[in-house]
């Protein structure tokens, strides 16, 4: 579960001082499968290549965005193309790696991971127009710049979509994420997210404890989360 030289998922930067952990680690839940189509084919800039829905190395598709109001959400990425690797998303404290999408009920790698990060609580969300009430009125939301005082936790089982994060100097990068990606964004980080254009994506969202998902606008940051998130940043090169 190696995401980049020297690093591997490590505990939680930060946890809500009223959730602590479960004593008992609780298996996954059925969840039925939904008719999503997959996503198998990487919407990103020419030259950053398609991902891949198999577990296996992690390679990230990233780029710094230029923010054209012109131009969609997902298609923010800076001209000439500028990518961002694993070793600067890791110098964010974003961590990423790939799963097995296809048997994520029982899959022991994923419970490997839930039992290292006491992820004791899941459930899955699938976003799309037909599938989530208020569809665009909650799309509008989550692409506000926010922060939770709670890691982040993603697990892409279908479809697509894109995280953008801040760097140190407050510059966009934007992650795609697709059918097998898992993406850790850690407390205080300001981020937004957006579906691209297939508008479809289901995704499994772990928590340690019970769920807290409080998003917090921008500015917000006068929370520990931001002030620590502040301190990694600061390390950054």
């Amino acid at each position: 579960m190696k995401v980049c030289s020297g690093l591997t998922a490590q505990p939680p930067l930060a946890t809500h001082p009223q959730r602590p952990t479960p004593p008992t680690f609780h298996t996954l839940p059925h969840f039925p499968e939904l008719a999503v189509p997959s996503s198998r084919q990487a919407f990103g800039p020419a030259g950053l290549g398609p991902g891949g829905s198999a577990p296996g190395p992690a390679t990230v598709q990233a780029w710094y965005t230029d923010d054209s109001a012109d131009k969609p959400p997902w298609l923010h990425h800076a001209e000439p193309v500028r990518p961002v690797g694993l070793e600067q998303l890791c110098g964010l404290g974003v961590l990423y790696w790939k799963l097995d999408a296809d048997k994520y009920e029982n899959d022991p790698e994923l419970e490997k991971v839930r039992k290292e990060r006491n992820y004791s609580w899941v459930d899955v969300i699938t976003i799309g127009r037909d599938k989530l009430p208020k569809y665009e009125e909650k799309m509008k939301m989550i692409y506000k710049e926010h922060l939770h005082l709670d890691d982040k936790i993603r697990f892409i089982l279908d479809g697509s979509g894109h995280f953008d994060v801040r760097d140190k100097d407050n510059r966009w990068i934007q992650i795609f994420m697709e059918k097998g990606d898992t993406i850790i964004l850690p407390a205080g980080i300001y981020h937004r997210f957006t579906p691209d254009e297939k508008k479809s994506e289901k995704a499994m969202r772990p928590f340690v404890g019970d769920p807290v998902w409080t998003a917090y606008n921008r500015p917000a940051d006068r929370f520990g989360a931001r002030r620590q998130n502040l301190e990694l940043l600061a390390q950054t090169a």
